[in-house]
């Protein structure tokens, strides 16, 4: 396959761009008014904006999605139609975790029947973790595309090689929290 090395290379440094100045919202810059169902879809669509849209829709999630996640139990269910600080954090985890890993390991990791107190630390500690991991990433795809950075680098396929890697990477990645995920689980049942 052929791809545009110039064309790559000036898309990896805008969302390298984009990716240092990003940030997760912290527990105390939610929301501490209840939203119904449609502002919270718009406050998570304006908050993830940097994740892929489902074809054919324009949020990152759907109020039909939402509604599964509080059927399938992965999140609490909203007090008489509307969604607090916790229901917030809880979508945020979910829809940036569902990107590398599915639903099933999702909802083995984010715990349930948590007082307001822990979901904020387990969300706070999630939001310093996602900063740390996007800025380590940075430097990771620095060094994996510095072919296709380097304008009078020559190296052939340098864009095709690193789509390559990347794909790697993040199977490698994948695997190790499944794996994890499912060592805690054998742990519970010691």
């Amino acid at each position: 396959m052929f791809y545009d090395k110039k064309l790559v290379a000036a898309k990896l440094r805008r969302w390298e761009k984009y990716l240092r100045e990003y940030r997760l919202p912290r527990w105390e810059e939610l929301p501490t008014i209840e939203l119904y169902m449609e502002q919270v879809i718009a406050l998570l669509t304006q908050y993830l904006e940097f994740l892929p849209k489902a074809e054919n829709e324009e949020k990152v999630v759907t109020m039909s999605a939402v509604n599964n996640y509080v059927r399938m139990k992965i999140m609490p269910a909203p007090r008489r139609k509307r969604y607090g600080r916790v229901h917030i954090a809880y979508l945020i985890m979910i829809c940036t975790l569902k990107q590398s890993v599915n639903i099933a390991y999702v909802q083995k990791m984010i715990p349930m029947g948590l007082s307001e107190e822990e979901v904020q630390r387990i969300y706070d500690d999630y939001v310093e973790k996602h900063r740390t991991a996007a800025l380590y990433f940075i430097d990771q795809v620095k060094l994996a595309a510095q072919h296709v950075l380097d304008p009078e680098d020559q190296t052939e396929n340098a864009v095709g090689s690193l789509v390559s890697s990347a794909a790697v990477m993040a199977g490698f990645s994948k695997l190790l929290t499944e794996k994890l995920v499912k060592l805690q689980g054998e742990r519970t049942e010691e």
